[in-house]
Order: C-alpha cells, then structure tokens, then sequence
C-alpha cells in the first residue's frame, strides 16, 4: 500500500490498536477483516475469500460457481483518502475503506467499488467528469427487540411517541438532539461535509444531503455515513434503520442521486450550451436514463422490501418519465441556474448499495449520450404514465428484467451481473419461504 510509512498516517493512528479493513458487498453492507496498526502500517497484506463480496442478507452465499468453485482470495488494498479514526468508539481505532482487487491489480468484476471506478474512467476517455451529489433519507427508532412488532419512533421529552405530525418541524421535542449532535460531530471528525439536513415526512424521519462532488468520493462518503448512523445510535440507545420501506401507511426512504457531468480541466456543465440553453447531451442522458432504468431497477431497488416503497409511490416514482421540477417523475430537473443544470433519479431507495446506483445511473447517462438516444417529452402536473415508461414494481419482475438486459453485461460484466442475480434470488427465495401474520390473519378464516 503505497500510503503506508507516511509520518502523517503513523500521526493519524497514533494510539490505535486495531484498524477496520472493509470494503463494500454487493448490498453495500461493510465486509472485511480487523487489523492490527502495526501490521497495516507495515503494508502487510490483507486478503478476503472473494465470496464475500456475493453474501447475502441472511448470511449465507450462492453456488461456489458464482465466484470460483475454490473460492480463492482477493486483496483489500485500503484507498489512502479514505483512512479514518473512528470518532464514536470509546477506545483508539481506525477504518479503511479498500478495493478488492485481482493479485495482478485489476479490480474484481463483483465489486461494486471497482465498477463505480469503471464508469468514472469511461467518462474521462471522454475528457469528462460527472459530478453527483446523494440525498439519504432514514428513520431514527426505538429499540426493536421483537421484529414481530412494527417500529416505534422514540419517546420524545414530553412522555409521548410522535406521531407523524413534525415533518419539516425543527422542535427539540423528540429528544434526539443529544444523537444528532454526535453526528455531527463525527461527520466532521470524518471528513463529510454536509448541506441540509430536516425532518422529512415519515415518523422520526430524517434526511441528509451531502455535497456535490466526485462519484466515488459521494459513495465512500454515503457508505461511511450509513455505518456511522447506526453506530452513534446504539451509542445513544436507538435503532437507525435505512430500509426503503419500514413502516406501513408513511413514506419511504430514498437516496435520490442529482448528476451533471463537467469538462475535466475547464469544469464546464456540459448539460448547458454558451447561450444557457440546454444541449443535446443533456437530453441524451435523459435518453439513456430512460432506455435503462427498468433493466437496472433491481441496483436501485435490491431488496423485497424496496418494492413496498415503489408500489406506494408517494414521492416514489417508479416511473421512467422526466420533468421540470415535478416530484412525480422519476427523473426530475430541479430548478437551478444553467451552470447547475442536472439530472435527479429518484428512483433508488435509502437501502440501495450507493456504489453500484451511481454506477447504474451514471453509466446510463454516458450510454445514452454515446448512443445520441432521445428522451420521451417531458410531462407535467398530473400525468398517467406511458406503459412504455412503467419501472417492474416487484422483485421477481426486476430480476427477470435484470437478467434478459445485453446492456447490463456489456456495462458491468457477466460476472457481476450472474453472481448479482444468483444472490438475489436467494434472498427473494428465503422471503418467500416464510408465511406472514397478513396471510394467516386475513386469509387462514376463509381461503
């Protein structure tokens, strides 16, 4: 590792004992190994069964042939921008996001992190770019100890639980400011710089949003918020929870991603023309959003539970349409001054991998701007979507997409995309594997 031996990394872990080398799975979910400093301060390499990269939610793994059938090893090579003091651990400790990488160098074809850097240098044989910048919404719960009981928003410091009336409030009054400061506190110990932040319009719902800027510096910074998240909570007695869809009858969680793309060197939008007026790359990014969105919804949306926010799309198109600052559509313009023309997709979930729907969406925006593709019109106010333009809206239908998409193994590779599909059939086969309270109450009587 070329970083290891700096003064200023051997000042950083100064006291540190043990160091988190993680590097994301196909879920996003942090995977790796625990380190000692002196051994990652030696260079000392560090090597993970490339299986790991395919686990699954419930921990276990597709077939061997997915990933090798002697399942060798690869290396986590620690990316020395993104080595870090973990500020809420109560003693001395570091972690480092890393590639998993080929012994020769090369990037596996299952990470997720790699094929992010993949699409990045497919713009930059362009001379181009993108610049990005990720909204996160989750929800902030009480302990949950029975997942046979729904979630329950914390007691606030009048005695009460709230109850979906604060959206938008600022008021004190749900007790979490204590947790939010740490937050914050480690957002900046972290590096993360952060531009709003509210209570957005589910129970004890909240959102973030984080600087625009290079891709792969948004999604390091959206995954290293997400763990922090969950790790100041339990710090503090609570449950965050990033699922697309928690809980019945209020809004889901969204990591909508904004996109434009710049001139490396003169930092231009190529999306506005000298006259302010947008250019026909701009369309042809709309183009190739739209031509793709349906094979990819299953990186945007990678869960069954996904799917309960995309069937009940309240400020969750699951369309492919586009518009000038409509909330319905799923690709939305907001309202911007010509050098900040883009592109929003609203359509991936807070539970999304933020490596792999940056990658999905940006390299669906390169294709259509490779391919010249022209968007539909864009629709306004209340509209009926065209069938042509309708996202799958269940798991099995995503899949089933997934796998008949040529575009998907020409951009991400067949390793990818067979070893992504083989986990998430598991993962759909263990769901239905289960019978629910809704089934037996409402069907066990008279079916």
């Amino acid at each position: 590792m070329s970083s290891t031996g700096r003064p200023e990394l051997q000042e950083l872990l100064r006291g540190v004992d043990e160091i988190e080398c993680v590097t994301p799975d196909l879920n996003g979910v942090p995977r790796g190994k625990v380190m000692t400093a002196a051994g990652f301060l030696e260079g000392r390499r560090l090597q993970l069964a490339r299986g790991v990269l395919l686990q699954c939610m419930m921990g276990g793994y597709p077939e061997a042939k997915f990933y090798g059938s002697d399942d060798s090893d690869l290396a986590l090579v620690a990316e020395p921008t993104q080595i870090h003091r973990l500020p809420w651990s109560e003693s001395p400790r570091a972690l480092a996001i890393c590639d998993a990488d080929e012994f020769d160098g090369q990037s596996s074809g299952l990470s997720t992190r790699g094929l992010l850097k993949q699409v990045i240098a497919r713009y930059a044989a362009h001379g181009w770019q993108p610049v990005v910048a990720t909204e996160l919404e989750f929800f902030v719960f009480a302990p949950n100890t029975d997942p046979m009981q729904a979630f329950k928003p914390p007691v606030g410091l009048d005695g009460r639980r709230e109850d979906g009336c604060s959206a938008f409030s600022v008021s004190s009054n749900n007790g979490l400011r204590p947790f939010f400061s740490e937050v914050y506190k480690c957002m900046e110990a972290l590096g993360l710089p952060r531009d709003t932040f509210m209570h957005e319009m589910g129970v004890s719902q909240f959102e973030i949003n984080l600087l625009h800027g290079d891709p792969l510096l948004l999604a390091d910074q959206t995954f290293m918020f997400k763990h922090m998240l969950k790790e100041v909570a339990l710090k503090h007695g609570l449950t965050v929870v990033c699922m697309a869809k928690p809980l019945a009858h209020t809004p889901g969680s969204s990591m909508h991603i904004h996109q434009s793309v710049v001139e490396q060197g003169s930092g231009k939008n190529i999306f506005t023309g000298a006259d302010g007026q947008a250019t026909a790359a701009f369309y042809n990014f709309i183009g190739g959003q739209q031509a793709l969105l349906a094979d990819f919804t299953l990186l945007f949306a990678p869960h069954v539970n996904s799917y309960q926010r995309l069937c009940h799309p309240y400020a969750s198109p699951n369309n492919a349409c586009w518009s000038e600052d409509n909330r319905a559509a799923g690709l939305r313009i907001p309202a911007s001054s010509p050098v900040a023309r883009r592109v929003e997709n609203r359509l991936p979930g807070a539970d999304a991998n933020p490596y792999l729907a940056l990658a999905a969406s940006l390299a669906a925006g390169l294709y259509g701007i490779e391919h010249e593709l022209q968007p539909s019109e864009p629709i306004q106010g209340d509209f009926e979507v065209p069938q042509e333009l309708i996202l799958p809206c269940t798991m099995h239908a995503a899949i089933e997409k997934l796998r008949a998409s040529s575009v998907a193994v020409e951009l991400f590779g067949a390793e990818f995309v067979e070893g992504y599909i083989a986990t998430k059939s598991m993962e759909l086969t263990s769901f239905f594997d289960e019978i629910t309270p809704w089934e037996r109450r409402v069907l066990a009587a008279h079916a």
